[in-house]
Formats: structure tokens, sequence, C-alpha cells
């Protein structure tokens, strides 16, 4: 079969899947593909431009259950979900995208824009749509990095070090100490309290706008 950029980019998807982004190179894609390294390059620039071409097919696969009648809140919590489905499906993909493509959001996806119709539709003010939803996506992100990369298990599994973590007055273990909690943690419940907070949080900044107690910060003379 003649090579073309869509076969291309799903052929480096599957070898980034088994064996992650540092493993692939343009020859291993081209013994994959069954195919002479060289002819690659007709298609294709570098590793850089096939990574990018596979993070933009796999962005373009997200989909979501659109819930127009549904509260902004449950849209949201959806919205997030169905994201972070995605990122697990590909975690070795994703997880160096979130961290090495800052542009990976363009502003033509289905995340993005269905997210920036929902914040509207909550009430925000629309020269805050943008920004707002800029927030939620960088915590997201954050929270989703941290659960594919391993730092939120390591993290979760740190023990305290307070006087009062220990009643027995036991010998506190050593900086780093994974000890405690060796299970990790249910990132499941973790996501959702996170989606919890930033709505909480969207919905005080609401209510105080709709009081007259929000405004925004504005430069004051020394």
């Amino acid at each position: 079969m003649p090579l073309t950029e869509a076969g291309i980019y799903a052929a480096a998807l599957r070898l980034i899947d088994a064996d992650g982004v540092e493993a692939l190179t343009m020859r291993k894609l081209a013994t994959e593909l069954d195919a002479n390294p060289m002819s690659l390059y007709h298609h294709v620039p570098n590793k850089e431009a096939v990574l990018r071409g596979v993070t933009r097919m796999v962005g373009a696969q997200f989909r979501t259950v659109p819930l127009e009648d549904a509260p902004w809140q449950e849209r949201i919590r959806l919205l997030s979900t169905d994201f972070r489905t995605l990122a697990h499906r590909h975690p070795k993909l994703l997880a160096y995208s979130f961290s090495h493509q800052p542009d990976f959001i363009q502003p033509n996806d289905p995340f993005w824009t269905t997210l920036t119709a929902v914040v509207a539709a909550a009430g925000v003010p629309r020269s805050e749509v943008t920004e707002v939803a800029a927030l939620m996506v960088a915590v997201v992100i954050g929270v989703l990095t941290a659960e594919l990369n391993g730092a939120l298990h390591q993290w979760s599994t740190l023990t305290s070090h307070g006087p009062e973590a220990d009643e027995d007055g036991a010998a506190d273990p050593g900086p780093g100490s994974t000890s405690a909690a060796p299970e990790g943690p249910d990132q499941d419940h973790m996501f959702r309290l996170v989606m919890d907070t930033l709505i909480t949080g969207l919905e005080g900044r609401l209510t105080a706008g709709r009081d007259g107690r929000h405004a925004r910060p504005s430069s004051q003379s020394a």
C-alpha cells in the first residue's frame, strides 16, 4: 500500500502505545510500515512532525455526549471525564504531549470548543470565557499529567512528618518515605474531587458576580 500521512501517524501511534515516545525513531517507523526510511521524509520532515501529527489525530478522536439540557456543572464533569478517558487510552503519547506540546489544544478542537461553550452557558462574562476555560484546562491537564507519569501515586503515598503524625511517639520516617498507603490513591475519586473543587470555585465566583461583590482588580497608586 502507498504511504500516506494518516497511515504513518497510525503506525507511529501503535509504536508509541507499545514502547513510548522515546523509543520511536524514523527507522523503526519505516520498519513498522515495511517501507524505506527515506520514503517517510516525502510525507513528514522529522520525528517531531510525526508526533504533532499523531497528537492531532488522537485529539480529533475526542468524543463526548452533548447534554445540552443538563446543568453546566454536569456538563463540565462529563466533558472532563471523557477527556481523561482519552488520555488514559493513549497514556504514553498524552503524557508526552501535555509536557512538551503547549499547543496541544487548538481553537477548533472538540474539547476546547465544547468547554468554552459550557463555560459561557454557565454565565461567565464573555470577556472572561477564554481565561476561565484556559485555567480549567491547565488544572485538568496538570492532574492528568501527574496520573500518567506516576507522580500522583508517589505524592499520595508520602507520609506525614509533623509531631501529630505518630501518636505512639515513634521516630518519623525519613524524607520521601512511601511507607504509608502503599496501595496508592483512588485516582477516580481524586479526579472527581478536583472537578468538584473547580466547579465549586466557579459557582462561588458567579454568585459573587451576581451579588455585585466581584470586580476585576484595578491598578492603584502607591
